[in-house]
């Protein structure tokens, strides 16, 4: 099948995560992607779980197995005069380089977007590190969880402002792939018209403030620093995870359009008072209401329950763990599991 940006050709120099998933995408979508790595060992996750009964395939681990597939591979050594040389070669035919090295490694290297323009003025250098290219201190290390914690997303997730939480999925690293893509695309989309490449610049950081979206506007507003709150809403209710007899349900009643509905599921006398009509004042008795909504779901299993909801169209859903999840009949109709 012919993807649509099959003729764009990438040099992936990424390590790690946020780089290779940033190139994962790109080879996903029909990029031409060489990744290049150092000879002998090559890059970081190659090894990464090698030897673990579980995770690993020939010697090789889950991570690099993900996060290179579709991409073509070489080593070049970097550090070296004729592998510096191969790789201009190479660049002279690219249209983007990636990578995501410490802050001035590739102008250590020659390999910054000032060197390779002059080999070709066409390309797109993207560079992906925690804090940008400039700044008071842009040249900290960073991985997935300081990106997470500087970012102000762990101290708006889980139960307490006293015990803060990372996200289970390590958004940090992937939200800064993301970015780059995004980045490489409007700069492809500009040399159009151009005739030139440049530099795209993505800070991990600034990907975690842009992702703080409404919430952010809401601080700046009115000067209130939001605490976590588990997996409730401070505007919607119900709005959270609950348990079942077997596994945990969400519901998630945005709008006062699905409390009546929830109320010919939910026959407890209390929750029939006309003042919860809205979630302004429902939100006043949260607790007590989520308590008895709690107790009540307690008294069946999961499958049940989502087919009550779903027959009164109100939103759900059982909280899957990842097996489920990745076999969910959607999920599979959409070809996520190849």
């Amino acid at each position: 099948m012919k993807k649509p940006l099959d003729n764009i050709k990438v040099l992936d120099l990424t390590h790690m995560l946020s780089g290779p998933y940033g190139g994962m995408i790109l080879a996903d979508l029909g990029y031409e992607v060489i990744k290049i790595e150092p000879p002998v060992k090559g890059e970081a996750t190659r090894r990464l779980l090698e030897n673990d009964p579980d995770y690993s395939l020939n010697g090789m681990g889950a991570y690099f197995y993900t996060l290179n597939r579709n991409k073509k591979s070489v080593a070049i050594d970097l550090k070296n005069d004729d592998g510096l040389k191969i790789f201009y070669k190479l660049v002279k035919k690219a249209d983007v380089v990636l990578s995501n090295f410490s802050a001035g490694v590739t102008k250590k290297l020659k390999i910054d977007f000032d060197n390779l323009k002059k080999i070709n003025p066409k390309i797109i250098t993207c560079t992906v590190s925690g804090f940008g290219e400039s700044g008071p201190k842009f040249q900290r290390p960073a991985f997935d969880q300081i990106a997470q914690a500087l970012g102000g997303g762990m101290s708006i997730t889980g139960l307490s402002s006293q015990e803060p939480m990372r996200a289970g999925i390590p958004i940090g690293d992937l939200g800064g792939g993301m970015f780059a893509v995004m980045g490489i695309q409007a700069a492809l989309i500009d040399r159009v018209s151009t005739g030139i490449g440049q530099n795209v610049d993505i800070s991990m950081l600034d990907c975690q403030i842009s992702m703080l979206n409404y919430m952010a506007t809401m601080q700046t507003m009115s000067g209130i620093i939001p605490e976590p709150i588990g997996n409730s809403h401070f505007v919607h209710m119900p709005y959270n995870s609950f348990l079942t007899k077997d596994y945990p349900i969400v519901i998630a009643a945005v709008g006062d359009q699905f409390w009546p509905r929830l109320l010919k599921i939910f026959k407890n006398p209390e929750l029939q008072d006309p003042i919860y009509e809205t979630a302004f004042e429902r939100q006043k008795d949260k607790q007590k209401l989520e308590s008895i909504i709690q107790k009540e779901l307690l008294k069946e299993n999961a499958d049940y329950w989502l087919h009550e909801l779903e027959k009164e169209s109100v939103p759900c859903a059982r909280v899957n763990n990842l097996e489920q999840a990745i076999h969910d009949e959607q999920a599979q109709h959409r070809n996520m599991l190849v």
